[in-house]
């Protein structure tokens, strides 16, 4: 199976302090081959996915795995590696998989890297995605992780009613932009927080 090419965003080394644009380097040698070899397919107990990602979003909390931080071993919560393509939540579509519920065709939103191409280790937290009829791109905002987040959180958890005062301790943020809308079509009165008058104006 040939090589194609892989370009990735990877991080130079951790981070102290705001981070730079220099912390961070396209690399543009990489390949990768767009299938998984037999070994990964059929006998791998970890059933690896291999995607092309159309999406990707940027984070906030994408900060924080900037630098050496003890005691996480998830990919969705570990540090990232320097040296490495960082990650964080995106939109893809299956290309190969070795996983039972994940086919070739299918598109997924979920934690990927920064690539043009990914080989997932732990697809269990693939979501498969299963409407199409709104732009892809929706799955990394509002049908995506800031969406549900906004969504459980408003109306699972604080459950507020008709004329009720609303706080958003950050209201410029992803999911607190959303959370003031759900607020507002709910008719309650929204006070919103944000950093600064620049965040506030936007």
């Amino acid at each position: 199976m040939a090589e194609v090419s892989n370009k990735q965003v990877i991080l130079r080394e951790y981070v102290t302090g705001f981070p730079k644009e220099s912390d961070l380097y396209v690399y543009s040698t990489a390949t990768i081959k767009l299938k998984l070899s037999e070994p990964e397919h059929e006998g791998s107990s970890k059933k690896l996915v291999l995607v092309k990602n159309l999406y990707l979003s940027c984070d906030p909390y994408q900060r924080l795995f900037m630098e050496r931080i003890e005691g996480l071993s998830s990919q969705s919560t570990s540090p990232y590696t320097p040296g490495s393509p960082i990650y964080g939540y995106g939109v893809a579509k299956v290309l190969d998989s070795g996983h039972p519920d994940l086919k070739a065709g299918d598109l997924v939103w979920g934690t990927t890297y920064w690539e043009e191409y990914s080989r997932i280790p732990e697809p269990e937290g693939l979501i498969k995605i299963q409407h199409t009829d709104v732009p892809l791109s929706y799955y990394t905002g509002i049908l995506g992780m800031p969406g549900l987040t906004a969504y459980v959180g408003f109306y699972e958890i604080c459950s507020p009613k008709k004329g009720e005062h609303v706080f958003i301790s950050a209201a410029a943020g992803a999911v607190g932009q959303l959370v003031g809308q759900f607020a507002k079509l709910m008719g309650c009165y929204v006070v919103g927080s944000a950093g600064s008058k620049e965040k506030e104006r936007t």
